[in-house]
């Protein structure tokens, strides 16, 4: 079905012990704001963890193909369905047009999340995709823990040292304790219709947010957990109110007087007699 409404949600999600987005350019320790000291995780991360799980529950079949896969080279993928699409006799617009459109409709994260498809000799165009999410950020500041590492094993006799008659490699690992995360974002019915991002894609969204961790699970990310999904739901598909306004509705506060270490120490509430005329309220998680 066409998406008809327009969307806002508020997602929440909490990391105990573990690095739930490393920064490559800080020896791929957590993420953070400088400034705030405030946790940080991308988009970019986010997107990842939802394309990895539709590929995981849809096994790449069209129309759930996902585009930006691990070692996929986009160029061939683009050529191949620009091919089997494109007519000959069609003016170049044209052709860009199909191909834009048969992208589309075999690969989810294009009519998700948009791509940029005019990279090579072929071009499918370009795509802005319905979905848009914000930075993830803690809701306090988060403290950085370094752990020096030591292994047993080396990966090279050159490499290998004597310590008391051990080869023992030595390396480092970062984590933070705990931490809840914010995410912000929105669903344009208007940029759906452009890709056909329809409803059934919608639900298949909610369903990766909730579930999207429970086969990400490794030692350095610790445990992430889903905690809070909350939808608001717009009666037109332009929206009844500024997601501002809405995302103001909801509130996160810290119940403890130290530093939170789990869940329990936050109590979220929703000021739903405030909600605005012609939007609704789901909470998803």
């Amino acid at each position: 079905m066409k998406l008809e409404n327009k969307y806002d949600f508020v997602y929440l999600f909490d990391v105990q012990d573990g690095n739930p987005n490393g920064d490559p350019d800080n020896g791929n320790s957590p993420r953070l704001d400088a400034e705030s000291g405030r946790g940080i995780v991308t988009d970019v991360c986010l997107k990842r963890k939802v394309r990895n799980y539709i590929q995981m529950v849809k096994d790449l079949t069209p129309p759930y193909d996902i585009f930006i896969r691990e070692k996929s080279i986009l160029n061939n993928t683009i050529g191949e369905v620009y091919d089997s699409v494109v007519d000959e006799n069609q003016s170049k617009s044209e052709k860009t047009e199909t191909a834009r459109e048969a992208m589309c409709a075999r690969f989810y994260d294009v009519r998700a999340f948009g791509a940029v498809m005019s990279t090579g000799s072929k071009n499918a165009g370009q795509v802005r995709g319905p979905i848009q999410m914000t930075f993830a950020t803690s809701i306090d500041p988060v403290v950085v823990r370094q752990h020096c590492i030591t292994r047993m094993a080396v990966t090279s006799e050159e490499k290998s040292r004597d310590m008391d008659g051990l080869n023992m490699g030595m390396g480092r690992k970062s984590d933070i304790p705990y931490g809840l995360y914010m995410c912000k974002g929105f669903v344009s019915a208007n940029f759906a219709f452009q890709t056909g991002f329809s409803t059934e894609d919608l639900n298949l969204f909610w369903d990766a947010l909730k579930y999207m961790f429970e086969d990400d699970r490794s030692s350095t990310r610790g445990f992430m957990s889903p905690r809070k999904l909350i939808v608001f739901c717009h009666d037109s598909k332009f929206g009844n109110a500024y997601s501002g306004e809405l995302f103001n509705l909801v509130k996160v506060n810290k119940k403890c007087d130290g530093s939170p270490r789990s869940f329990a120490d936050y109590e979220i509430t929703i000021d739903k007699k405030n909600l605005p005329k012609g939007v609704s309220i789901q909470e998803i998680i």
